[in-house]
């Protein structure tokens, strides 16, 4: 079954409980999901009752598929993503993505953990995603293009989009939370990024690498969104301290950020 039909027959599911627009979707990365606790839930899906649907696989992805009302917006909220890493092809991982494009969404935010490259960040810091280096990423464009999605050769000029950045600080100003702005950049994973791959990315102009958010961000261009992306800075990278790097500490400080994190992010979905 091609693409579009399988995203058509997920929103007429999801269209069968819930009757709107929702105003915003988000995908929760890793450790930051508990913001889907504040959600007054209109309808929600676990991933593995969705036919056709991904099923995360990654600890900190709880996996659901969430409809309901925040900061006084309707919003669709991912519970848990997809990566490459995890086997699942380029389709699979932005499938999420189009069933919210046909659903009508036009602002897509996404988050994620991401390992602190920039000297000055520290872990906890939360930055706004002003541009991305997404060259390691394999295209999730690849293959026939269906134009019922968009066009061949999207335009990447503006992946960020400037209004939603400047809600985002807005937002952040509101909130008294301290934000970085700052390139993010697309690691392939699981494992994590050696000491030299780190140096090389500083060097040419990395603030945060991640291994997540370029194919969904990629295929909500394609779509036509207006995009916004926010890193939590779980971890320094690779080399800048002396000590190993694991997911537990990834999650950990996902946790301590919770509260700074849910604030700033209902305040940016409340000003959209």
């Amino acid at each position: 079954m091609k693409l579009y039909d399988r995203a058509e027959n997920i929103k007429k599911i999801i269209q069968s409980e819930i009757d709107y627009i929702p105003d915003a979707a988000v995908v929760l990365g890793s450790g930051l999901g508990a913001f889907a606790n504040e959600i007054a839930v209109d309808a929600e899906w676990n991933y593995c009752d969705i036919p056709g649907f991904p099923v995360s696989t990654v600890a900190g992805h709880a996996g659901k598929f969430i409809f309901g009302t925040i900061g006084g917006k309707k919003i669709a909220a991912m519970q848990g993503r997809f990566h490459l890493y995890e086997g699942y092809s380029a389709e699979e991982v932005t499938l999420p993505v189009r069933v919210l494009q046909l659903l009508g969404v036009k602002n897509f935010i996404v988050t994620n953990a991401a390992g602190a490259i920039n000297l000055s960040y520290k872990p906890g810091d939360l930055m706004i995603i002003k541009d991305h280096i997404g060259l390691f990423c394999p295209s999730v464009l690849t293959g026939e293009n269906d134009e019922r999605f968009g066009t061949r050769f999207p335009s990447m000029s503006e992946t960020y989009s400037r209004s939603l950045i400047h809600i985002a600080e807005k937002a952040a100003e509101n909130s008294k939370t301290d934000v970085k702005a700052g390139v993010y950049c697309y690691c392939k994973g699981p494992m994590f990024e050696t000491p030299a791959e780190i140096k090389f990315l500083r060097t040419v102009g990395a603030d945060a690498a991640g291994m997540s958010t370029v194919p969904e961000v990629t295929a909500a261009v394609h779509a036509g969104m207006n995009v916004l992306g926010i890193s939590c800075m779980t971890n320094m990278a690779a080399g800048i301290l002396d000590q190993p790097l694991t997911h537990q500490e990834v999650m950990e400080t996902g946790r301590a950020v919770e509260k700074k994190f849910s604030a700033f992010l209902k305040e940016i979905i409340r000003l959209i």
